[in-house]
């Protein structure tokens, strides 16, 4: 396999790679592989130790941000476009310290008008609320069915990252999700093992807990333009986009902005075996938009789409975002998808 630029890249000074590994341990999502994950676990009722606020983030996409309500939770942002003809398509992001709409912008404005597009903030990111409470990926998950029933029709979804496995438990689900697009799905390497950090018996909470500490002042670290840049350079294989920097910028200094990424660091939103307990079972078409990527692995691909109605298209030259870098050659696979028989 031909290694990607950014891996041929000089070598950041040693003081600076030092702080680089530290910050990652936060930023999440667009770093995938610096996690151990836990077992997956049941959402507790969950009740907001702060107070829900109206958001005062700018708009990441031009069409209208709604909301809908989680009972024990609180709001949870999307937004709309209903124009166009078809069956709607919903977008999920990644999860990440800075996970926004944002991360979904070039398959919105490729989509938008043509076909009904609603694109999910999930719980704890992006215009959605952010209270300090337990964060899991049963709540995830209850977000984007919640979001499929506010539609009320039949839907695609396309996934990113982390998404991809709210994403499948939710299609175990909902039937009304009838196909699904992974891109760089997390979950298809090796199930996590009990060596990792995050497996301990207690599912995290003790890394949850070390974490929780001190996430205040690394949180401040890692919102930094050059903590941003340089993580989401991992996942670009040519220049990094500028308005996805700026508005990670902007989401990450929202308040509550670091509690569910300390829950996603402390392993507790990942499913220990996402391929066995989840990709496995799906019986709907999926598809899988994968290359390169510095934080995931594709080991059990070609068992996954060995599975009847599974197909992957590998888009050359892309580290993790080829919607950002090859968005005309993601657009192309997926029609192709949507149009098989």
């Amino acid at each position: 396999m031909t290694p990607s630029r950014s891996k041929l890249r000089a070598p950041p000074r040693p003081g600076r790679v030092r702080r680089a590994v530290t910050l990652g341990l936060l930023l999440g999502g667009l770093t995938l592989g610096a996690v151990a994950a836990a077992q997956t676990q049941a959402a507790p009722a969950q009740t907001a130790a702060t107070p829900a606020a109206t958001t005062t983030l700018r708009p990441a996409l031009s069409g209208e941000r709604r909301f809908l309500t989680l009972p024990g939770f609180g709001r949870v942002a999307y937004y709309a476009d209903p124009r166009g003809e078809g069956r709607p398509l919903i977008l999920t992001v990644s999860v990440n310290a800075a996970a926004s709409a944002y991360e979904m912008k070039p398959l919105w404005d490729a989509f938008a008008g043509k076909r009904p597009v609603y694109v999910l903030e999930w719980p704890g990111f992006g215009s959605s609320d952010r209270p300090d409470v337990k964060y899991t990926s049963a709540l995830m998950t209850g977000a984007l069915t919640a979001l499929v029933a506010e539609v009320g029709r039949d839907v695609d979804v396309i996934a990113l990252s982390l998404g991809s496995e709210f994403a499948a438990r939710a299609a175990l689900q909902e039937p009304r999700i009838r196909t699904l697009a992974l891109i760089s799905p997390s979950g298809l390497g090796q199930p996590r093992g009990g060596t990792q950090r995050a497996a301990d018996e207690d599912g995290g909470q003790t890394l949850y807990n070390r974490l929780n500490a001190v996430s205040t002042p690394l949180y401040a670290l890692l919102r930094t333009r050059i903590s941003i840049e340089y993580f989401l350079s991992r996942s670009f294989r040519g220049p990094v986009d500028q308005g996805l920097v700026n508005y990670s910028m902007d989401t990450t200094r929202q308040p509550g902005a670091k509690y569910a990424p300390v829950y996603f660091i402390s392993g507790q939103l990942f499913t220990a075996d996402a391929y066995g307990d989840l990709y496995s079972r799906l019986q709907i078409p999926t598809l899988v938009l994968y290359d390169q990527d510095a934080f995931v692995s594709f080991d059990r691909l070609p068992q996954f789409t060995a599975q009847p109605g599974v197909r992957a298209v590998r888009i050359g030259g892309t580290d993790g975002l080829p919607h950002f870098e090859k968005a005309s050659e993601v657009v192309e696979a997926l029609g192709a998808f949507w149009a098989a028989p």
